[in-house]
């Protein structure tokens, strides 16, 4: 079941200068930083609030460190702007089987590391009103939830 909005994705030419316009316009800070080498990413989550089941919504600010990553080729599109939308789930395994048999593509076979440890996985966004969707699980060890730090290239599926 799913329990919040987790994070929203942000895909971004320049981390710090976005990081810094959060910061001075809306007194958001940084929550946790990180380069994902596999997906080519630099990122940073900025917590918004606590959520009532125990987890968190943030931003998740994705600069692209290869043109050739899904952010790169995603940016290079589409510009600056919202690149997806995250759901917080406790089963990420069982909500991605439930919207699977709905009809909905379900982009990995399996959930993948994220952010923190977190479980993820997207759905494809021509199933979702064009919207990129990722359910994320909180690793077992964090108290709250955590945004990931990966998203799938929509062009190979």
């Amino acid at each position: 079941m799913l329990t919040r909005i987790d994070h929203i994705g942000i895909a971004c030419k320049d981390l710090d200068a976005t990081v810094e316009f959060y910061r001075a316009t809306y007194g958001f800070e940084v929550f946790h930083s990180e380069v994902n080498e596999e997906q080519g990413v630099r990122e940073a989550m900025l917590k918004i609030n606590d959520t009532p089941d125990g987890g968190a919504s943030y931003l998740q600010l994705l600069e692209p460190t290869r043109e050739d990553s899904a952010v790169g080729k995603w940016l290079a599109k589409n510009g600056e702007g919202v690149h997806h939308i995250a759901f917080g789930t406790a089963d990420v395994d069982g909500d991605a089987e439930a919207v699977r048999e709905k009809g909905v593509r379900v982009l990995y076979d399996e959930p993948r590391v994220g952010s923190m440890g977190s479980r993820i996985t997207f759905l494809h966004p021509k199933d979702c009103h064009g919207v990129l969707t990722e359910l994320v699980t909180a690793a077992p060890h964090e108290g709250t939830a955590t945004p990931s730090s990966t998203s799938p290239s929509t062009t190979e599926h």
